[in-house]
């Protein structure tokens, strides 16, 4: 999540207990890098606590000033911590359907926490190199268009816009002057891209043209009716590591978590019922 400046503010603040404690004296002594902020009963609340909460702080709370965004994370995990000691008090958690909700709760974190320690220890630095140099290294990149566009709302007008660059005008002033795209300020310029970053329809129309060439005739997406110049073409060179590397880790990512689903599926004994209880007949197998 971007954090606000106010919220990045805050995050350095937090990161810096020493800093901190000078204007935030804690209840007791702090440790060494992670100094308890608050005691609520038996419970002691830490600098990492507010930590992770400043994690999930919404968006308009983020624009609060660093001193006030503290004080309402500590707020927080005060009354979190006292409602928790209540409840406990009163023996809320030996309630049936809390205990019941408790434990899903737990089989909840305790399966992301085994997913995500398999995850890890497949997506490694080690492996993004490897996939890098097997899919990147020493390779050409792909085909790119360098581009401009002129988008409309209807054919007829951009078959209009065709009929101006047939008697010579020029296709940027056309851009800044019809275009409904926000890059029309720029006289339509789209830069270079290759052809899986457009819409199926634009990139054909984009990647048959000749440079120097615009579409004859109108190009329709679901985005309105285009017409499109091609400036030039090129072979894009080849990514660094660290253009592609969080490509590189998604992929190995979602792998490494299908795997992991797999692999678990596989240890045990799983039977499937439809809504009326009979069993589902399993696949016939080749």
């Amino acid at each position: 999540m971007r954090l606000s400046r106010s919220a990045a503010a805050l995050a350095a603040v937090l990161a810096a207990p020493a800093a901190l404690a000078q204007t935030q004296a804690p209840a007791t002594a702090p440790t060494a890098h992670d100094p308890v902020v608050a005691i609520v009963g038996p419970y002691k609340i830490h600098m990492s606590d507010l930590q992770a909460d400043l994690q999930s702080v919404p968006a308009q709370a983020q624009q609060l000033p660093p001193d006030q965004l503290y004080q309402m994370l500590l707020s927080q995990e005060v009354d979190r911590k006292a409602v928790l000691a209540a409840a406990l008090k009163e023996g809320l958690e030996k309630t049936p359907s809390v205990a019941q909700q408790m434990q899903a709760a737990a089989n909840i974190k305790l399966e992301n926490a085994y997913v995500q320690q398999k995850v890890m220890s497949q997506v490694t630095d080690a492996a993004v190199q490897a996939e890098y140099n097997k899919d990147y290294a020493n390779k050409p990149g792909p085909e790119q268009v360098e581009a401009r566009q002129i988008l409309v709302a209807t054919e007829a007008k951009a078959q209009d816009i065709i009929d101006q660059l047939n008697k010579g005008a020029d296709f940027a002033k056309l851009a800044q002057k019809y275009s409904i795209d926000p890059g029309a300020k720029n006289g339509g310029e789209l830069g270079w891209f290759s052809k899986d970053e457009m819409v199926p329809a634009f990139s054909d129309a984009a990647f048959a043209l000749a440079p120097g060439k615009y579409t004859t005739k109108p190009v329709q997406t679901q985005f309105g009716w285009h017409v499109i110049l091609c400036e030039a073409k090129r072979t894009a060179p080849t990514p660094k590591l660290a253009d592609v590397q969080a490509q590189i880790k998604q992929q190995l990512g979602e792998a490494a978590v299908q795997s992991t689903l797999d692999a678990a599926r596989n240890k045990v004994a799983i039977k499937l019922f439809n809504p009326d209880g009979t069993p589902i007949a399993a696949p016939a197998t080749k």
